[in-house]
């Protein structure tokens, strides 16, 4: 089997390194991919933009590619899937249509309220004096959300009324985030617990992937601005059995059943980020039309069955029903790095020194990398995902860290405390 992996991230490395696991697997290409994808056996760069839906075609049908992957979601709200159908060419990812659950968040919330998903309570605005009045009529803490893509990062959790006021007038009246702010959903703040949920749909049928937490703020102890991602661990304690089957029940499969209604069957990656509360009740914080991205990187780490075979199943009709996924029963855990000044304006092409070192159980994902003078440079502001796995996760914890102490740029920055919570819970 060939296969194209579309995306140039940290997500896109894990993929890229785990359909090259595959014994079934010739060759992967990854369009454009990044040095991390270049090293790895199997796998070949292709200088393409994820944008760039004819060249991607045409890479495709030239290199006899039985199966593209779509990572991103920008290329996924663009309507890829609906492209690559329409060549002929085998595409696992959602349609255009299906992606807007991710695309638009307003779209996502109505599509919850129409089949009955547990969600917090919003409204949409275009607005900002109608924006502020309802935002100090329900007080704080409370959210709000740029509604279409913003890289992760169009979304303020607000302590007080005066920041969700200013966020939201930096949203509708100030230009943040462009056109995804040009609409806001202010919703109300869902206490609890969150966790990632990631599933593998064929249309019919959803197949769960481990569970797994991010972690969003910048900062130590959740502090900071919201980003694209600090880190991720998997599995997630939170996610007890007992949850596992809520969020199947109240969340997945009403989903599979509602977009099938809506004419829009889902297949490919879908995401939730959810909140569990304390009493163990899932609502659903937003939905991705792809994998997350740091989980990603651990989740596919501890995955023992055939992902590439599992895609090429869901999108030629042989489908998911009946078939079980394998994992190693160790936690894995990611530690993201970054670049100085992330998630704000961020520092690009410093020399990145301790690549070369090999550590049993840790792997080394890159995102925001390229090749410079000299060497491999930083690129992004996500620049690398550090993963360890451990006999348990304190374990696995110890092992990133250590694997990530030995990397270094000007400026480097990652949080230190990465599952805090599941190692909290573990010492009662």
């Amino acid at each position: 089997m060939r296969l194209l992996v579309v995306g140039s991230g940290g997500r896109e490395h894990a993929l890229a390194w785990t359909f090259a696991r595959s014994p079934a697997v010739e060759a992967v290409f990854v369009a454009p991919g990044n040095p991390g994808t270049a090293a790895e056996d199997k796998v070949t760069n292709v200088d393409v933009d994820v944008g760039d839906f004819d060249a991607l075609a045409h890479l495709a049908r030239n290199r006899a590619v039985d199966l593209t992957v779509v990572g991103p979601e920008a290329p996924l709200v663009d309507g890829i899937r609906d492209h690559f159908d329409a060549c002929g060419l085998a595409c696992f990812g959602p349609s255009k249509a299906a992606a807007r659950l991710e695309g638009s968040k307003s779209f996502a919330k109505k599509f919850m309220a129409r089949h009955g998903i547990p969600t917090a309570r919003c409204e949409v605005f275009t607005d900002f004096v109608a924006a502020e009045r309802y935002i100090r009529d329900r007080g704080a803490p409370i959210v709000v959300k740029a509604d279409g893509l913003a890289a992760g990062k169009g979304v303020v959790v607000a302590r007080d009324v005066d920041e969700a006021v200013e966020s939201a007038r930096g949203m509708l009246a100030g230009g943040d985030f462009g056109e995804a702010g040009r609409r806001v959903v202010v919703e109300d703040f869902l206490p609890g617990e969150e966790a990632s949920f990631t599933c593998i749909l064929d249309g019919e049928t959803a197949l769960p992937f481990a569970s797994s937490q991010d972690h969003k703020p910048r900062d130590d102890g959740d502090k900071g601005p919201n980003t694209g991602g600090m880190g991720a661990y998997s599995p997630a304690p939170v996610v007890t059995p007992a949850v596992h089957d809520r969020i199947m029940a109240e969340i997945v499969e009403p989903l599979v059943r509602g977009a099938v209604a809506d004419g829009m069957p889902y297949q490919g990656f879908l995401y939730a980020g959810l909140m569990v509360s304390p009493e163990g009740a899932p609502k659903v914080v937003e939905f991705n039309c792809r994998f997350g991205d740091p989980e990603a990187q651990p989740v596919l780490i501890r995955l023992r069955s055939d992902l590439a075979a599992l895609c090429l199943r869901a999108v030629n009709g042989e489908g998911l029903r009946d078939v079980a996924l394998e994992w190693d029963a160790r936690p894995a855990l990611g530690v993201v790095l970054t670049a100085g000044g992330y998630p704000l304006d961020y520092d690009k092409g410093d020399a990145i020194r301790g690549l070369d070192a090999d550590l049993p159980d840790a792997k080394v994902f890159h995102a925001g990398t390229a090749t410079g003078e000299g060497g491999i440079v930083t690129a992004g502001g996500r620049v690398l995902c550090v993963v360890g796995v451990g006999a348990d996760l304190a374990a696995a914890q110890r092992l990133a860290y250590r694997r990530a102490s030995g990397i270094h740029w000007r400026r480097i920055a990652y949080r230190r405390d990465i599952g805090y919570r599941a190692l909290q819970r573990a010492s009662g």
